[in-house]
């Protein structure tokens, strides 16, 4: 008699690569071993704009064990044009040609490429290599250029620009008789995930090349290295099954991807560039953006107008841009709102799109500007919220797939114990601490795209998915599993996931949230897929107890397939195999959004955060003590990750609220603190219990699974709800993040 398996979706599951990674099996882009492996060290420029007018590399090529110094002056001849490396999500504009002329167009540009036997002769002798520049005026401070900003006539793909007024924000805004009107500034941040960008490219012979690169989504990096370097897309090969944490600096191929793979193919030998960790602010960061707010309200709280606008800074060389309004025309039922966005070009390398890119610098303007309007009322922070909520899409005119953001307000307070605040600034001490209690809401895209994945059933009842797209830490590998397990009645063990390998069936970049619904639903398909073939053929078997049943009255489980009614009555599926004489049945399948429910509904995700905050009043001393997140995100697949992907949403925007800070020297054109020693991340000891809380949601809009992404969500809304908790515990209202001890004590 079969003992019945527990069902795996809505479980939580320890991760099923977490022995991997925890014993050191798992390999990453840095890590891969190779006959012979060559070593690229980067020499990085030190101004902001201007001409190289001399490289001098006699001694670094004086070095024993230096192979060659490539530099804009012996650059092999690279087929690709400017079109050519423009990746999957590139913003409009020239992309960045590494090596490309004599051209300096940032400060930390790469301006050679020291390979040499090992890592250590290639990094000495880069120390060596004497550049001289010419340099040239340059601008890199956002106040400075902030008039010349302006609307970027073409649009960045996926990025929503901000919808059309409506109503008269400004006749509204100056009829009301309660209006609060500020500025909210965010400091630009550096993604600085654990592992550092790294390719290592392996000489297969004949012009064939196999790249392991720290990249979310494979077939980014393969199409990069087809189109610039003029390659047959058979002859490349790129995997990347592991990623160290990228949070969205991985989302585009970065300079020494191109840097690898062009030393390889001119040396026909394998080579590894790997980045330090300085060299990692020589690239993408979350943009410094400023945000203008008003909003004006009747006495009893109801909104009249909402006006937004924001100035984010961008390349020189691209269009950089980010959804940062829209959000303040989605969380509040208004009549009158005008939503404006704008970028102004600044000679630094081109931003990028970093964790929930835009909605955090968004929602912290308008959570906190909501904020000040409930003190200015007297009205509770979280009834205004709620007084003014948005039952549809105002934007865009559309009913919401789901929306729990209510009930996630309820329970949050609940646990919080929200009714127990004290409603005066400064009310609330704890010895020599002051205590302050604040609240926002969040809201992110629910969004889906194209995956594929093939599902393959093996003789011995062991099933092997494949997909192309990665898992960046997120627990795509379990979920999957999990997913696959269920639609069988397999074991989790009995399941094997393979990802990150262009060899796989085909999947867009890993970004936006959209894994889990999206890879998630191609598995459920490929596996729907699989059961119909095994079903036919169980059917097929010899005086089979399934041979006049329908699909519908049959359950898979315990590696079987029964009839519903009579459960003792049924095949193996190891025996359906051997009777039809197979050793595998494979199915492959896509998913794809629903076009005409995405045009009839808005799918997001909302969260509603509790913040509780000490201030040492003495000394400045912001500490966060309690945190609860509640968030309505649709059927949660496994609770633990889920948890975890909150948790580490939730101390991004912690980090966001008092401690990440890309500090640019403006005189020199430089982010001067280029280190984890001084650039500050939040630490244990910084990072309080966090208690996380899903809202049953039931959304069979959104996707075949009904599930949302939670990468994203728990950070938009949590730097908001900090600072209004530091008001609260203060009575002063800081508007620039981060919050720092000398805001406070000023």
């Amino acid at each position: 008699m079969s003992t019945t398996i527990e069902t795996h979706v809505g479980s939580p599951r320890r991760r099923v690569d977490g022995r991997l990674k925890v014993t050191g099996a798992a390999r990453y882009a840095g890590e891969v071993a190779a006959p012979g492996l060559l070593h690229g060290y980067v020499v990085s420029g030190m101004i902001a704009k201007g001409r190289i007018t001399a490289i001098d590399t006699a001694a670094a090529e004086a070095v024993p064990g230096v192979v060659k110094i490539f530099t804009h002056a012996n650059r092999p001849n690279v087929p690709g044009g400017d079109a050519d490396y423009q990746d999957m999500v590139a913003p409009p504009g020239q992309p960045f040609r590494p090596l490309f002329n004599d051209r300096i167009l940032y400060s930390g540009q790469p301006v050679a490429l020291v390979v040499a036997e090992d890592f250590g002769t290639a990094r000495h002798a880069a120390s060596l290599v004497n550049v001289r520049i010419e340099a040239e005026p340059h601008e890199t401070d956002l106040d400075r250029l902030r008039e010349s900003a302006y609307v970027p006539p073409e649009k960045r793909e996926g990025i929503a620009p901000p919808p059309e007024p409506r109503g008269n924000a400004d006749a509204a805004f100056a009829a009301s008789p309660m209006r609060v009107q500020n500025e909210y500034r965010i400091a630009s941040e550096h993604h600085n995930p654990m592992e550092p960008h790294a390719s290592t490219v392996i000489w297969e012979g004949g012009g064939r090349i196999t790249v392991h690169d720290k990249i979310q989504g494979v077939k980014n990096s393969h199409d990069y290295i087809t189109a610039v370097f003029g390659l047959p897309p058979d002859d490349v090969r790129v995997i990347s099954p592991f990623v160290g944490g990228a949070f969205g600096i991985g989302l585009r191929p970065q300079y020494q991807l191109f840097l690898a793979v062009m030393a390889a193919l001119d040396l026909e030998r394998s080579v590894r560039v790997e980045l330090t960790r300085e060299q990692m602010f020589t690239f993408g960061y979350r943009p410094g953006t400023i945000n203008a707010v008003a909003v004006g309200a009747n006495p009893d709280g109801k909104l009249q107008a909402i006006r937004h606008a924001a100035v984010a800074g961008t390349s020189s060389f691209e269009e950089y841009q980010e959804v940062v309004v829209n959000w303040s025309g989605l969380l509040y039922h208004c009549d009158n709102i005008a939503l404006n966005y704008r970028i102004a070009r600044l000679d630094t390398y081109t931003p990028a799109d970093m964790r929930a890119p835009g909605a955090p610098l968004g929602v912290f303007a308008i959570e906190s500007a909501i904020d000040e309007l409930s003190y200015a009322l007297k009205i509770d922070p979280l009834e205004l919220r709620l007084n003014n909520y948005a039952d549809t899409d105002e934007n865009a005119g559309k009913p919401f797939s789901s929306r729990e953001l209510r009930a996630a307000c309820r329970q949050g307070a609940e646990r919080f114990g929200w009714s127990k605040r004290q409603p005066e600034p400064r009310s609330m001490r704890a010895g020599r601490e002051l205590v302050g209690w604040g609240m926002a809401t969040g809201i992110w895209e629910a969004m889906m795209m194209p995956h594929s994945a093939r599902a393959t059933l093996t003789a011995d009842g062991k099933l092997e998915l494949a997909c192309a797209t990665a898992d960046i830490g997120t627990g795509t590998y379990t979920i999957l599993t999990q997913i696959a397990a269920d639609s069988l009645g397999l074991r989790m063990e009995d399941v094997t996931t393979r990802l990150g390998d262009t060899s796989l069936p085909e999947a867009p970049v890993e970004g936006g949230s959209w894994t889990a619904a999206s890879a998630g639903s191609a598995v459920h398909l490929a596996c729907e897929k699989l059961r119909q073939t095994l079903f036919q053929h169980a059917r097929g078997m010899n005086a089979s107890p399934l041979a006049n049943a329908s699909f519908e009255h049959v359950q898979f489980r315990d590696g079987r397939i029964d009839l519903r009614t009579a459960p003792s009555e049924g095949v193996s599926i190891v025996d359906v195999l051997r009777a039809a004489g197979l050793d595998r049945i494979e199915e492959q399948e896509t998913a794809a959004p629903n076009a005409e429910t995405k045009a009839k509904f808005s799918q997001y995700t909302h969260s509603a955060v509790f913040a509780e905050v000490r201030v040492d009043e003495q000394l400045g001393v912001v500490r966060v003590t309690r945190i609860v997140d509640a968030v309505a995100a649709g059927k949660i697949i496994n609770p633990k990750t889920a948890r975890s992907q909150i948790i580490g949403g939730v101390v991004f925007g912690l980090g966001m609220a008092l401690h990440e800070e890309s500090m640019l020297d403006h005189k020199l054109g430089r982010f001067m603190n280029r280190n984890l020693a001084e650039y500050h991340v939040p630490a244990n000891a910084d990072v309080p219990e966090i208690d996380v809380i899903f809202v049953d949601e039931h959304d069979d809009k959104a996707n075949p699974l009904g599930v949302k992404g939670l990468g994203e969500i728990g950070i938009v809304g949590t730097a908001a709800a900090i600072a209004n908790a530091i008001f609260h515990a203060t009575g002063k209202r800081v508007r620039s993040l981060p919050i720092t001890i000398d805001k406070l004590i000023e």
